[in-house]
């Protein structure tokens, strides 16, 4: 049974994938709107290149159509499964990659009002992203998932698969390393003139 588009705006990311999982495909649609973006997001953020970005987020939402029937509602958020998932993807995929450096990563537009502003921002982003590539794996995916994607500790330490303390001193020792990786730069950054 299809339900219309727009009766599903208001349905739960759970609700949509058990109706997927029956056989709906208004209910995938609708899912995909809401998750797509979130997947990619996550990924372009771990791996700095766009269209590695976009080829894991549409392998992690095929992962999630293929678990649909199977899924079952309560055990976890369907955004959680899918932060899991795609960390992990983009995980293999850095090990896959390691010798290659980051230098190649095309840097993100964030559509600022001035080409001076553009630029700052660009040069921001890249040092982060660089920084970020230099933190170890776990440390990296939890404070992108904490202060990138704004998850609270226990929705990353279910993303994880670990506790709530552990998030909490992953992120600490994430924060502090990249403080010392950006120290020195703040000139260099822009943050002088703000």
């Amino acid at each position: 049974m299809d339900m219309a588009f727009d009766a599903l705006s208001d349905a739960s990311d759970e609700a949509l994938l058990v109706l997927y999982g029956n056989g709906d495909p208004t209910a995938a649609r609708s899912l995909t709107l809401r998750m797509g973006p979130l997947a990619f997001r996550v990924a372009l953020r771990m791996l700095g290149d766009r269209a590695e970005a976009e080829d894991l987020a549409q392998e992690a939402m095929l992962r999630l159509w293929k678990i649909a029937p199977e899924w079952r509602q309560g055990e976890a958020k369907v955004s959680t499964w899918l932060y899991r998932v795609v960390t992990n993807l983009a995980t293999d995929r850095l090990r896959r990659r390691r010798g290659v450096g980051l230098d190649e990563a095309p840097e993100v537009a964030d559509g600022a009002a001035s080409a001076l502003d553009r630029m700052i921002d660009e040069d921001r982003a890249a040092a982060l992203q660089l920084a970020l590539d230099q933190l170890p794996a776990r440390q990296r995916q939890a404070v992108i998932l904490r202060h990138l994607e704004g998850l609270s500790n226990p929705e990353i330490a279910a993303a994880m698969e670990i506790g709530v303390e552990a998030v909490e001193s992953l992120t600490a020792r994430g924060k502090r390393a990249l403080a010392a990786l950006l120290e020195g730069r703040r000139e260099e950054l822009g943050y002088g003139h703000d």
